[in-house]
């Protein structure tokens, strides 16, 4: 009779079964009405995660799979993408297997999906909630129109060391600001709930401490100590969690000893226990599988009977719960009801997002036609990508190089990043099309003046040491009256499996800067990257420098407004910017040894070399305005932890136009238990001010805000002497004191 069923029908044999009318117990009462008729191989299939792959001529499948599909034995297939392809997909799914349950279909919708936006490490440096949140919110709109129901992020790893090339994918150093986006991209990826045809499930990754690898590279071990954990990587994970993530993606890395993927620690003590998450976890690429080499599993039973029994529900790619459970059931060393268990959690999901009424909901063309890169879309990533941008330098005070006037005469485009048009988009583009991105020559033509002439060289390739395109680029240098210089790393030598030993510019673009600098002629450097470089030499020489990072489709059009003033720049570091090499990892809220900096005492802590302090500090960037700070007013000089103190600060737009601040507060505790970081972030605001005006900005300090794992390992905080600083960054800043009582 089954075989005869619509999925309607099955859906209303299923509802019937339920034992109350209450929506929470009703779809409870689905999910295992529809598990109790199931065979183990179909339940198994649930858990398993297959790939689709992409030719040249479009989307493919390979064969195998699509039989694993009709047989019931897979659940969920990632990379497949266009409302036409899901649906294809799908009918093998719903119209020839026996109990025709949909697939779900995952994708890595990074920073957008058809429209790109900055890289997530970019939109950081915006600190603006409400534009990160909208510009997942797009990206959820986009990808939904073409049949994805599940995205793979956000990725929430606090990352340190910037060799580590995954770092663009984050939010960089910080555990407040990590916490506070990685709520924002939750909120922004599932909208009003993941049911709405226009959200999709967000996925936080990588769980756990994946942004801390030794050495940067990735893959590698992590080794940290449980405080560490929990005081500075833990809560982005727990703050996705609360604000609602339907799914969670395990780490490759191994944590105390234990891979991530096989860690009953972390997935269900910590994850489910602690923080009470209520959906699935997926592993990360082929994870499974590779408790093998890791050295815990001996061979794919194994593997897979501690990846299972450690809380992962699915299995991306190895293959292994289809290839190992159904024995491992029958020999009574996996219970079926552990299985149950995992299956559950997937069918809830497909439920709530209306696949069993309508599998077909999200593959809709006309919907897809109707939303894909909409003008509106368009403008807010052109928007997101203005604030992202952070002004480093700009030397000269009101005779500063920017912003340039649209009627310079002559104007030199140079470098290998100047007409890079695939390198806009940078990795983890999803579907964007490159080939849609606007390039930093196309954004400087389309905004200056007519009577402007814009010449364009590249002056060297990103990587290499050939040299022969430096002398035409010299020689547009010394026509130019101004020249602007775009250099960095290539869009793809950040993100997955792109670590780095050197974080120099790459190839022979420091010589190429060097010989621009010579000419003599105003040097705006526009930096493209990934990650924080050492720009020592560039910062020393050239008088303006802007970071853009990779700014997605609306790339040059972004750089080019804030290039002309057209836009007054306001974003600031989500991360710190070291010197060399040899300062990582360096990091704003670093402790304070026993020995801490004096400048004339060899036996402190210092470099023979170098000094301790980073180029450009977390939380720095600079305006086309000035603005200055008075020192925070607290509403007492004491508080208790029942209590709430008021925090203060004024300040004041002392320039000439009009701009946008980030008003940032950090707290230190003078004395603990355990030894403390030197200051951490606890609030920040935007706020706009014209020339001359000035506002108060209030921020409320509560015992939350003071509390850290202590030496007990209790979480809370400890009576004494605390220090409040406000300002502009982590290194400028005006200071207040009181007591916690």
């Amino acid at each position: 009779m089954l075989k005869h069923l619509t999925i309607f029908s099955l859906l209303a044999l299923m509802s019937s079964c339920a034992s109350t009318d209450k929506p929470e117990d009703k779809l409870s009462g689905s999910v295992d009405s529809l598990l109790s008729l199931m065979t183990l191989e179909e339940k198994i299939g649930q858990l398993s995660l297959y790939t689709s792959d992409w030719d040249v001529t479009g989307p493919t499948m390979r064969e195998g799979y699509k039989e694993d599909i009709r047989k019931g034995r897979v659940g969920a297939i990632f990379n497949a993408f266009t409302a036409k392809y899901t649906r294809e997909l799908q009918q093998l799914a719903v119209e020839q297997t026996r109990l025709k349950i949909p697939l779900l279909f995952g994708y890595d919708v990074v920073h957008g999906h058809r429209t790109i936006f900055p890289i997530p490490l970019g939109q950081a440096a915006s600190w603006d909630m409400e534009a990160i949140e909208r510009a997942d919110r797009i990206a959820a709109e986009e990808a939904s129109a073409e049949g994805i129901h599940w995205t793979f992020a956000p990725m929430v790893d606090i990352a340190r060391d910037p060799r580590w090339g995954r770092m663009a994918e984050g939010s960089g150093e910080d555990t407040y600001l990590g916490s506070q986006i990685a709520a924002a991209r939750v909120r922004g990826f599932q909208g009003k709930g993941y049911g709405d045809v226009g959200a999709v499930l967000a996925c936080v990754k990588h769980f756990a401490a994946y942004g801390a690898p030794q050495a940067g590279r990735e893959y590698h071990s992590v080794d940290m100590s449980e405080r560490m954990f929990r005081d500075v990587y833990l809560p982005p994970y727990a703050a996705a969690v609360k604000a609602g993530s339907a799914t969670v993606m395990s780490s490759f890395n191994d944590y105390d000893g234990v891979p991530a993927t096989a860690s009953e620690y972390l997935l269900n003590e910590v994850l489910r226990k602690e923080l009470k998450f209520d959906g699935f976890v997926v592993s990360d690429y082929t994870s499974v599988m590779e408790l093998i080499p890791h050295g815990v599993a001996a061979d794919t039973a194994s593997a897979a009977a501690l990846a299972l029994t450690a809380g992962l529900d699915m299995d991306m790619q190895a293959g292994f719960y289809q290839d190992a459970l159904p024995r491992l059931v029958k020999e009574g060393k996996i219970k079926e009801s552990l299985i149950d268990q995992s299956v559950r959690r997937i069918l809830r999901k497909k439920f709530e997002l209306g696949l069993f009424k309508d599998p077909y909901r999200f593959s809709d063309t006309q919907r897809e036609q109707s939303t894909v890169m909409k003008p509106e879309f368009l403008e807010a990533a052109r928007d997101m990508s203005r604030k992202s941008i952070v002004l480093l330098k700009n030397e000269g005070g009101d005779k500063a190089i920017l912003p340039l006037s649209k009627n310079v005469k002559q104007l030199a485009v140079i470098g290998p990043l100047a007409n890079a048009r695939r390198d806009m988009i940078g990795s983890w583009s999803a579907a964007g099309d490159w080939k849609k991105s606007v390039t930093l020559l196309e954004g400087i033509k389309a905004a200056v003046s007519p009577a402007t002439k814009v010449s364009y060289a590249k002056g060297c390739s990103i990587t290499g040491d050939s040299t022969q395109y430096l002398a035409e680029a010299i020689r547009l240098a010394r026509q130019a009256d101004v020249v602007v210089l775009a250099v960095g790393e290539g869009g793809l030598m950040t993100g997955e499996a792109a670590s780095r030993t050197s974080l120099d510019l790459p190839g022979i673009q420091q010589r190429l800067v060097e010989e621009i600098q010579k000419t003599g002629k105003p040097v705006v450097v526009v930096l493209m990257n990934g990650r924080p470089l050492t720009i020592t030499w560039i910062n020393d020489h050239a008088p303006a420098i802007l970071e853009t990072w990779y700014l997605g489709t609306q790339a040059g059009h972004a750089i080019a407004d804030v290039l002309f003033g057209d836009y007054n720049p306001s974003g600031k570091l989500p991360v710190t910017f070291p010197r060399v090499v040899g300062q990582v990892p360096i990091y704003y809220s670093m402790k304070n040894t026993g020995r801490p900096l004096e400048v004339n005492n060899k036996y402190t802590s210092k470099y023979i070399d170098e000094v301790n302090t980073p180029l450009y500090p977390f939380g720095y960037g600079l305006s086309y305005t000035t603005f200055s700070y008075e020192a925070p007013v607290l509403s007492s000089n004491t508080m208790t932890s029942r209590d709430t103190l008021d925090v203060s600060v004024k300040i004041t737009n002392s320039g000439s136009k009009e701009g946008v601040e980030v008003v940032q507060l950090y707290v230190k505790d003078e004395v603990g238990s355990v030894t403390r970081p030197v200051m951490e972030l606890k609030g920040f605001q935007k706020v706009s001010l014209k020339p001359g005006e000035s506002k108060e900005i209030h921020f409320r300090l509560c015992n939350s805000d003071l509390s850290f794992y202590r030496k007990d390992m209790t979480f809370g905080s400890e009576p004494g002497k605390f220090r409040v600083f406000a300002g502009g960054n982590s290194r400028d800043v005006k200071q207040a004191e009181f007591e916690l009582k």
